[in-house]
């Protein structure tokens, strides 16, 4: 069985559908994304590392049949948090180093009556030198890539995951809302940071990473350094914090001191665009629609736009980053219960906030910040 009392998260009906559809008898997947998302576990420190490197001698597998009971194919650093957390009963441990979870996944694939069926395996998690050992263990069996179809099932949300994106965004916009009044000119963006990552993990978050940089830093995404702030700097952060495995992903804006006049026609221009873009989401909407939207808005008012910047994403467990993206090339249509963080952004002018598609359009679910005007700090 797959309850052990515990609620099961995962959106089963739409995993089947996709089975079907695929013509599809199980999947047995290890990345980090998908296996969180049908185990309800969420590993940390090293075992966390070993669920995303594909050639790990720790790999840990989930199959989930079409009809039965799913198996856990784990290792014995990751017995106990499976035990735990899991709602998956049946738990099957290899003994490190001694013997592979890939061998132990092909047995239990035998063992339930599913060798020589269609099976699903990501091939974009696995090693080639782990493929060619599976097609060796499984002849029989007609192995293709899920990666798509577990795509497809995961970013329809599912009531349960919708909460915990709620908690997780609430979480963000309070630790924003407890450090920015406190940032000093002269301090470091590397001291900001720290204090962001303790409020955002003294409310409960597993682990966060993101990046906090001056108006004035041009290297972003580099890691927080010594560059103090300034009065007039922008503080543009990107932050992920994960709760229970999912994400809250929001960005907000502040300035050190009293805004210029050019600061505040920039942010309200540019936040003007960014609510006309997310207005334009409902179902039906292509993402690459809305991608072009938004550039085309931002190019009119003379912002720079660089075409291969993404306007969104949509979020799930495990990583923060992923299918459907809000891009040029993106063709996928918005269904109603996606959750998307929405980003169409400039240089260093930056929003994102999180909404679930609904019916009708969106539903605001990082709602603590009020990003109507420009954060004021001091």
């Amino acid at each position: 069985m797959a309850d052990k009392g515990k609620k099961v998260l995962a959106n089963i009906e739409r995993l089947k559908q996709q089975m079907d559809k695929n013509g599809c008898s199980a999947v047995a997947v290890r990345s980090g994304k998908n296996f969180s998302y049908l185990s309800g576990v969420i590993f940390r420190g090293t075992q966390a590392r070993n669920i995303d490197l594909p050639d790990s001698p720790r790999e840990t597998y989930l199959i989930w049949p079409r009809d039965g009971d799913p198996v856990v194919i784990t290792n014995t650093t990751g017995e106990g948090s499976i035990r735990s957390d899991s709602w998956v009963e049946r738990v099957e441990v290899s003994q490190t180093y001694a013997e592979t979870g890939i061998v132990m996944a092909a047995k239990a694939i035998k063992d339930m009556g599913l060798d020589g069926s269609r099976i699903g395996f990501e091939k974009t998690y696995l090693s080639a030198a782990r493929w060619e050992e599976l097609e060796g263990l499984l002849p029989r069996t007609d192995l293709f890539d899920c990666t798509e179809m577990m795509d497809i099932v995961r970013w329809v949300k599912t009531p349960g995951e919708v909460d915990l994106l709620k908690k997780a965004a609430d979480i963000q916009d309070e630790a924003y809302l407890e450090v920015f009044p406190d940032v000093k000119v002269g301090e470091t963006e590397r001291e900001v940071h720290i204090r962001l990552i303790k409020a955002c993990m003294d409310r409960g978050c597993e682990f966060v990473h993101g990046a906090l940089i001056s108006s004035r830093n041009k290297n972003r995404y580099n890691g927080e350094g010594d560059t103090p702030f300034l009065k007039g700097d922008i503080i543009r952060p990107d932050y992920v914090s994960y709760y229970h495995g999912y994400p809250g992903h929001q960005n907000r804006l502040a300035v050190m001191g009293t805004p210029s006049d050019e600061q505040k026609r920039i942010y309200q221009q540019y936040r003007d665009i960014y609510w006309m873009t997310i207005d334009r989401c409902k179902p039906g909407v292509k993402a690459s629609d809305l991608w072009q939207f938004a550039r085309e808005k931002l190019l009119e008012k003379g912002f720079p736009h660089n075409p291969g910047a993404m306007a969104g994403h949509s979020v799930g467990p495990w990583v923060h980053q992923q299918k459907p993206l809000i891009v040029s090339n993106d063709d996928t249509e918005m269904e109603e219960g996606m959750v998307i963080a929405f980003e169409p952004y400039f240089d260093y002018w930056h929003l994102q906030d999180m909404v679930v598609v609904t019916r009708d359009g969106t539903r605001l679910l990082s709602d603590r910040f009020n990003t109507e005007q420009l954060f004021v700090i001091g």
